[in-house]
Parts: structure tokens; sequence; C-alpha cells
């Protein structure tokens, strides 16, 4: 079932979460998935492993409807607290959700592949549930933080110990092998060590840095594409019968 956030987990990372150089890294990895995502206000999407709601926060106030849904009861009790009554939250698993199908208009995995057991069906299940566009957010192997988030925990315990980190390449070819070829748009974003000012956060808008794989959060996004099932048509088909026989 994955790694699942138990109390300290949970407590921890709303502790870290509250520092300020760490909600300018949060600041930027929001804007990136509204900018990747395009949602149109008044639609509903769903955040499969919303944690404390961080994520939500930002799809809610882009004018979304927002659902949540997390495995572990201390994330979701942090999630309530700072979400209230604006959202719909649910404790179920990434591999199986409890909705039908194409009930979301979008649905987003933020740093949620990280900790699944089952990456792939995660994936296929938020496409099942959405119909327009699935957000998929995570830690970068390649980025520079994203190596000493692992080396960290070589020495001590951290929630990393049981991440899984990708690339740009791994997961685009990780959708390819799901869904063929989609549409797939991706972004980069907290590639500098310090994010504080202005001219900071306006090297990490810039179009061409985001274009850069080695960003420590990766935001893409896949279209989906309606499928069909065909099957040939039975048509039926009597011949008719002739009497006499044939003359030269």
């Amino acid at each position: 079932m994955g790694y699942v956030f138990d109390f300290n987990d949970a407590r921890a990372y709303e502790k870290w979460l509250s520092k300020p150089a760490n909600q300018t890294s949060l600041a930027l990895e929001n804007r990136l998935m509204l900018d990747v995502l395009k949602p149109s206000p008044g639609k509903r999407v769903l955040d499969i492993g919303c944690g404390t709601g961080a994520g939500l926060m930002a799809l809610i106030g882009a004018g979304l409807l927002g659902t949540g849904i997390d495995p572990s009861p201390y994330m979701l009790d942090i999630a309530s607290r700072n979400l209230g009554q604006r959202v719909d939250l649910h404790r179920g698993f990434a591999e199986s959700l409890p909705f039908d199908d194409n009930c979301f208009d979008y649905a987003c995995l933020n740093i949620t592949l990280e900790f699944v057991e089952d990456p792939a069906k995660a994936i296929l299940e938020a496409c099942r549930v959405a119909k327009k566009r699935i957000f998929l957010g995570v830690l970068n192997r390649y980025a520079l933080k994203g190596v000493q988030l692992r080396i960290s925990g070589m020495f001590s315990r951290t929630v990393f110990n049981h991440a899984r980190f990708y690339s740009v390449w791994e997961l685009k070819q990780k959708i390819r092998e799901l869904m063929d070829d989609v549409p797939i748009t991706w972004r980069t974003t907290c590639h500098l060590p310090n994010v504080s000012g202005k001219l900071a956060q306006k090297v990490e808008d810039s179009a061409l840095l985001q274009r850069c794989p080695f960003g420590m959060f990766t935001g893409m996004v896949v279209t989906l594409v309606p499928r069909f099932i065909t099957k040939p048509l039975t048509v039926p088909y009597r011949t008719k019968q002739t009497t006499g026989e044939l003359t030269s």
C-alpha cells in the first residue's frame, strides 16, 4: 500500500512547511501547477494524496471545486483544519479510488507518486476518474536538492527514505508506456538554492529556465484522449436460392 504518513510524519511535515523558505518553494510549485494545468474555474478537481491540503488551497483559490483523498488520517486531520468545509475529504489509496469514471474534470498527483506502492496503477486511476487533464508533480531525481534529500535519508530517519524520485525522462517514459502518444506538457521550478526576493522569483518564473529538466520540482500535464473500443459489425446475409440447371 506504499508509505502512509504516521502522526509524527504529519506533525513534522506541517512544521517543515511553516518555514518561510519552504512556503516560498510551495508557492512556486503551486503556481507552476496552475500554469501548466490551465484549469477552468467552476470545474471539479481531485487532489490524490492531498496531504495537509497545501495544493488544494491553491486549486480552490483558482475557483475550482476541490476534493481530496489521502491514506493518512493524520494528514487529513490537518487538511480539514486548514480548509474547513471548502472541500470534500476522503481517506483512500491512489491505486483504488472510490469514485466513478470521469466524475472529475482534473486530477492531481502532487508529490504522491513518490510514496505509492504501484505508480502505474495510480496514474491509470487518475486517468479513469478525470476527463480533461491530469497533473503529475514529482521531486526531480537529478536536481541538486533531490540528491541532498536522498543523501540525508542515508544518515537519519526521514519520509524521503521511503520516496521514489523521478526524472523528467522517466516520468514521460512511464506515461508513454501506459497511454501511448498522448499530449504531454512539462515544466520545472525551484532551481535556485535561495528563492527569496523578487529577482529570484522572477528568475524562477522564466519560461526558459522552466524548460531546464533539473529543477527540484517537475510539473507534468497529460491531456486525456478519449478511447473507444470497437468490434466488427456482423451483418446477416442470405443467399438467394435458384432452381433449374445452368444452360450453356
